[in-house]
């Protein structure tokens, strides 16, 4: 390899990790304990990938599908990059003395000293594998039920995990977590609703949209029409709801933990109130917050009001 195919060569983890700044919440700032932030970036590097595999965003050159295992000519078959993926987080929990040996891409090997310290089990990063398998199979959703059940997948494990990593874990916990999380997927499904039929991928309901008298081909408009609008608006307000119904979350913990869960509260309410702002066109771009309104949301929230 020559210096200038060097220079051209992207670090996969780095570039992942570096994803984490542009969230609609903060995954591991620096107020948390040094080895929380280790953890959740570790946590965070998975989830990630994952999605960016399921999207198809990964980073140009085809190193991940050669991390993987994956011929190069086949890197473009995310089912296949996804079984890849599986088989790679089967190492992480087999152990280094597996028959497989240890993991392979280098996010999997950060994440085995975090799986080991905080005894974390399969299931939820298996989830989030199932759920990108979805979108490969499944563009579309009947039912604001079907929707919820795909974030139970997608989004709900995410959660599930911040609290095992911080030993938080208790039912009434993961449920209040659960409905944060689902409320953050269907934000960032109705940030993203112009990038999502560019994938062939519509979040919206399909009852919802007949209710309101959307067509697909209204949500490929430049502008959003009143119909849209207005189904816009409706989803949002069953966001909202969701994050309300999760946010007492926030106080059944303390310290620098509460100040973390009232930044997903924060980032999912500002989100909101972006859209909001935008008269519920989401259209031209994912309509988006600043840092003074999230500490804004923030201090609301640890308020315990709104």
């Amino acid at each position: 390899m020559t210096a200038t195919d060097a220079a051209h060569v992207v670090d996969p983890e780095r570039g992942t990790l570096a994803k984490a700044a542009h969230e609609n919440f903060p995954v591991a700032p620096f107020f948390l304990p040094r080895a929380w932030r280790t953890d959740l970036m570790a946590v965070y590097g998975f989830a990630r990938l994952v999605d960016d595999i399921g999207d198809g965003d990964l980073a140009p050159g085809g190193a991940d599908a050669r991390l993987l295992g994956v011929p190069a000519d086949r890197a473009d078959d995310r089912l296949l990059m996804l079984d890849a993926f599986e088989a790679d987080l089967r190492r992480v929990f087999e152990g280094s003395d597996g028959s497989d040996g240890p993991p392979r891409h280098p996010l999997l090997r950060r994440l085995v000293p975090t799986v080991r310290r905080r005894a974390l089990t399969p299931e939820p990063f298996l989830g989030l594998i199932a759920a990108n398998r979805q979108d490969q199979l499944i563009a579309r959703y009947e039912t604001y039920d079907d929707l919820l059940a795909y974030c139970e997948l997608s989004a709900n494990p995410v959660g599930r995990l911040v609290l095992a990593v911080t030993g938080t874990s208790t039912p009434e916990r993961i449920r209040r977590s659960d409905e944060i999380c689902t409320a953050l997927q269907i934000v960032e499904h109705l940030q993203d609703v112009a990038e999502d039929l560019g994938r062939d991928r519509i979040y919206l309901p399909a009852e919802d949209m007949k209710r309101f008298h959307v067509e697909e081909t209204d949500l490929a408009a430049p502008t959003a029409n009143a119909s849209v609008r207005a189904l816009i608006a409706y989803e949002a307000a069953r966001a909202r709801d969701l994050l309300n119904e999760g946010a007492p979350l926030v106080g059944s913990v303390h310290g620098r933990l509460r100040l973390l869960l009232a930044g997903f509260v924060a980032g999912g309410r500002a989100a909101l109130r972006a859209i909001a702002a935008a008269d519920h066109d989401v259209l031209p771009g994912p309509p988006t917050s600043g840092k003074v309104h999230l500490l804004r949301e923030a201090g609301v929230v640890l308020r315990g009001e709104g």
